[in-house]
């Protein structure tokens, strides 16, 4: 389940018309959020709420293995429509797997004018946390400076303490983050203050852009494969390329790491996926699927992923990491498999008493997102951990329950049991 924070994070980026997916740095994050979901630990409750569209508060506390807690401040320069947890589109609240549509360049804001004078001001996010009862403080800061530039200031502010081996620790840290995004081509800069480290992330996507001129396209009938350039068995879709170069000038250390994507059209998953308007709502004409590969030659560190979609509620994927000094792999799999509400039965078909039989209930659209009511996610590799987590609604509260085991662990084979309740509302 997506921290408050992080949803509102999120809204901002989508009311922006920011594209947080064309990113390295989310290069994997679709064979991600089925093989490294987060399981809660023990019991952890959170309530947000939001006075009004700019201002939103969230407070979260951990009641076990250990009590502690926090309290946040988010504050935004547009409205956001974050709506209550009771009504809020559940898969917007979760990470879950679905093929991203294609880059499109940003587009700014429309021109503001006051007495022949530009008034018009730029997009911005703050973000503060702090910890009880240690008293950390987490901030950040999102700057929209251009259309196709934005800028995020982080930092974290820890009071010193007794950590072994490094006697009043200092953990705070500052780290700048320059985006530039132009559709096509997306690359990041940053800076890490704590050990002096600069680094550099490219992202090109190959083929066509996205753009206004593609929205009248979506209400076209929507073509099949054989429609166009047919590959005779094989998907067909587009490809992404990116690497990463980062330098640390205090530890005197450098790495690099490369990767390459391959993701199927239409480029988005239902209900992303726009059929044809006024025609019964249909899958793609192929499996979503996206198709991951990274290196990284200073490590020897090889990962290739496989997620697809093989229907309308389940996803599958499957990971495999290699090391080529050390010759150590790890094979994962995953699935994620939706739960819907039923539908109401329809009507019978006897027309002889029509003028006493009730009207017709009218039947939800079952790829709807609103009728979601829950998912189930697990997960398995060679090293014998397994993990499984379900994520429902009950009324207006947000429930994550999770347990992670070890096989080969025969004296405590559960690692960790979990619940975490979660609850937002607006003004």
């Amino acid at each position: 389940m997506h921290p408050f924070a992080s949803y509102v994070l999120r809204t901002y980026y989508r009311e922006t018309g920011w594209n947080e997916d064309n990113l390295f740095a989310n290069f994997t994050r679709s064979s991600s959020a089925i093989l490294d979901f987060a399981v809660p630990r023990g019991l952890h409750l959170s309530i947000a709420k939001s006075p009004n569209a700019l201002f939103k508060t969230t407070y979260s506390m951990n009641a076990m293995p250990s009590l502690n807690g926090s309290v946040g401040y988010i504050f935004t320069s547009c409205d956001l429509n974050v709506k209550n947890s009771g009504q809020a589109p559940f898969k917007d609240l979760i990470d879950r797997f679905h093929v991203y549509d294609h880059p499109r360049r940003p587009e700014g804001k429309e021109e503001e004018w006051l007495a022949g004078e530009r008034v018009d001001s730029r997009d911005y996010l703050m973000y503060g946390r702090l910890y009880i009862p240690t008293g950390r403080l987490d901030a950040l800061y999102s700057l929209r400076v251009a259309p196709t530039l934005q800028l995020l200031v982080a930092a974290i502010s820890d009071p010193p303490r007794n950590i072994p081996g490094r006697r009043n620790a200092d953990v705070s840290n500052v780290m700048i983050n320059l985006q530039h995004d132009i559709g096509k081509w997306c690359t990041e800069y940053t800076w890490s203050a704590e050990d002096s480290m600069w680094g550099m992330k490219v992202l090109r996507n190959f083929g066509k852009l996205g753009g206004v001129s593609d929205v009248p396209q979506v209400k076209k009938r929507a073509k099949r494969v054989d429609e166009e350039d047919a590959v005779e068995g094989g998907l067909r879709g587009r490809i992404s390329a990116g690497a990463e170069l980062y330098f640390s000038a205090k530890e005197k250390s450098a790495g690099i790491s490369t990767g390459v994507r391959f993701t199927t059209l239409p480029d988005a998953t239902p209900p992303s996926f726009q059929p044809p308007q006024n025609t019964p709502r249909e899958m793609p004409s192929q499996p979503p699927t996206t198709i991951t590969a990274l290196f990284n030659p200073m490590l020897g560190h090889l990962s290739a992923a496989y997620t697809a979609c093989v229907s309308r509620d389940l996803s599958l994927a499957s990971r495999f990491d290699f090391n080529v000094y050390s010759y150590e792999s790890e094979w994962a799999m995953g699935a994620e498999w939706w739960l819907r509400r039923s539908l109401p039965e329809a009507p019978s078909s006897d027309t002889s008493d029509d003028a006493d039989a009730p009207p017709p209930i009218p039947t939800p659209d079952p790829d709807s997102r609103r009728d979601v009511i829950g998912v189930i996610k697990a997960r398995a590799s060679t090293n014998n951990n397994v993990s499984l987590m379900w994520e429902g609604r009950l009324r207006n509260m947000l429930i994550s329950l999770g347990v992670v085991s070890n096989l080969s662990a025969r004296s405590k084979p559960i690692q960790s049991l979990g619940l975490e309740l979660s609850y937002f509302s607006s003004a």
